[in-house]
């Protein structure tokens, strides 16, 4: 291999790792979400849990937050919790820090 190639294949390496590391922070902000709105729900125990993975799934059907975003006042509007989108996505953002720094700490 020339050191073009060696260098393409480390920067290939880097954005994959880059990907994969978004994807786990991203996944843990949801689950961190889905376990903060089930206590706000009255939901408890295993089936926060449960909970909170339909929230992590809902995140993989299209990019952005947006899919979270609806299911989560969705549910919190069908359970009568008084939210705003904007409240929900400040939260999104602080629970985003808190899911970067457990994975960066984990690694």
């Amino acid at each position: 291999m020339s050191t073009f190639d060696d260098r393409e294949q480390s920067f290939e390496n880097k954005f994959k790792h880059d990907k994969e590391l978004q994807f786990r922070i991203s996944a843990r902000r949801n689950k961190l979400l889905g376990l903060w709105a089930a206590q706000l729900l009255g939901i408890h125990g295993s089936e926060a849990e449960a909970y909170a993975k339909t929230v992590v799934t809902a995140d993989l059907e299209k990019p952005g937050d947006d899919d979270v975003v609806q299911k989560v006042l969705a549910d919190f509007k069908a359970r009568g919790v008084d939210m705003s989108e904007h409240r929900l996505r400040k939260r999104m953002e602080e629970l985003l820090q808190t899911a970067h720094q457990q994975i960066m700490s984990e690694a």
